[in-house]
């Protein structure tokens, strides 16, 4: 997946015509919610789905149009208050794409998305999109179901989109270049400490002889995925240090807390553009300069000021001077 390029424009266009025809950007939430249709993950978003070889797999790979691609996955939590940051994130996924490839910081993007819940209570708790370097990605969020659910026991399935992320794709940028792939998890609980052969079964189709250890499928994980954890603001946990602790653990400097929930394209795109060796103040700038709100890049630049001086540390020097200014409409370069 992932060989068409990204319009602004075609976004753009999609976000109007849903504007004025007072429709839902997220068409199969709506219908589900209408009563036209059941409850149930969309067949493009189905984890379960085989490929056109019988694999159940997610792949990003190089093509004419991205012969550099890097995979970009994004994973939002849909249950209680988290639900609304997909409503929220589409309105600004046109900056993410534009910062991405008009300043320079990955100019191959694919980005998947999806979704998790809570398999032991939810109806959907796992949908996945696909790598996708074009507006196709513009659909995959359309078809996430935001079902609102959720167990209220600080935990949900995140373990489940860990274990399908690390051995469910297949991406260039690793499997070519020995460059590890992003994800970013949205979450405001906990994940469940193992991940349970039996829900992998059911929702996935794997079968497992045991249950995997959380710890051991993050780490299995790690070795494609540069993973961030996001917690954003407004949500159910915010300031609970039950839940905050153990997640700081987990992930350390990756460990990302975001005031406002409306600032998560701006948080990932400052989150790649640090870790590809970017200044983060740099980065800061070419945000603003494709349009993004000062504030908001403000506060994704606050939320990244450990991370970026843990990197900075580590590699002991940043890029500098490479940025490129704002081109055309079409984000991706042909």
């Amino acid at each position: 997946m992932g060989a068409t390029s990204y319009s602004d424009a075609v976004y753009t266009s999609r976000l109007t015509s849903a504007a004025d025809a007072g429709t839902d950007l997220f068409t199969h939430d709506a219908a589900i919610r209408s009563g036209s249709t059941k409850m149930c993950v969309h067949e493009k978003l189905d984890p379960s789905k085989a490929n056109a070889a019988g694999k159940i797999i997610r792949e990003s790979f190089d093509s004419d149009i991205h012969p550099d691609s890097r995979a970009v996955a994004v994973l939002f939590d849909v249950t209680g208050s988290m639900a609304t940051v997909p409503r929220q994130f589409v309105l600004k996924l046109d900056k993410l794409m534009a910062s991405l490839v008009k300043k320079g910081f990955l100019e191959h993007p694919h980005i998947l998305f999806g979704a998790v819940g809570d398999a032991t209570v939810d109806k959907v708790p796992l949908q996945i999109g696909q790598f996708e370097g074009g507006n196709e990605m513009d659909e995959a969020l359309s078809l996430i179901v935001l079902e609102g659910g959720g167990g209220g026991h600080n935990t949900e399935s995140y373990e489940l989109g860990m274990y399908f992320a690390a051995r469910h794709t297949n991406v260039d940028c690793y499997e070519k270049r020995g460059q590890k792939a992003y994800l970013f998890i949205m979450g405001d609980e906990m994940p469940y400490p193992n991940v349970k052969a039996s829900e992998v079964k059911a929702i996935i189709g794997d079968k497992l002889q045991s249950d995997i250890p959380l710890e051991e499928i993050l780490a299995e994980l790690r070795e494609k995925f540069e993973v961030f954890w996001v917690m954003p603001g407004g949500t159910n946990h915010w300031d609970d240090e039950k839940v905050e602790g153990p997640l700081r653990k987990m992930f350390g400097q990756s460990f990302l807390k975001l005031s406002n929930p409306e600032d998560v394209c701006e948080l990932i795109t400052s989150t790649i553009g640090v870790a590809e060796g970017y200044d983060l103040h740099d980065v800061s700038k070419a945000l603003k300069d494709v349009g993004a709100d000062a504030d908001a890049v403000g506060r994704a630049s606050k939320s990244l000021v450990a991370y970026a001086t843990s990197r900075a540390l580590a590699k002991g020097a940043t890029v500098t001077g490479a940025l490129v200014e704002s081109g055309e409409d079409s984000v991706a370069k042909l």
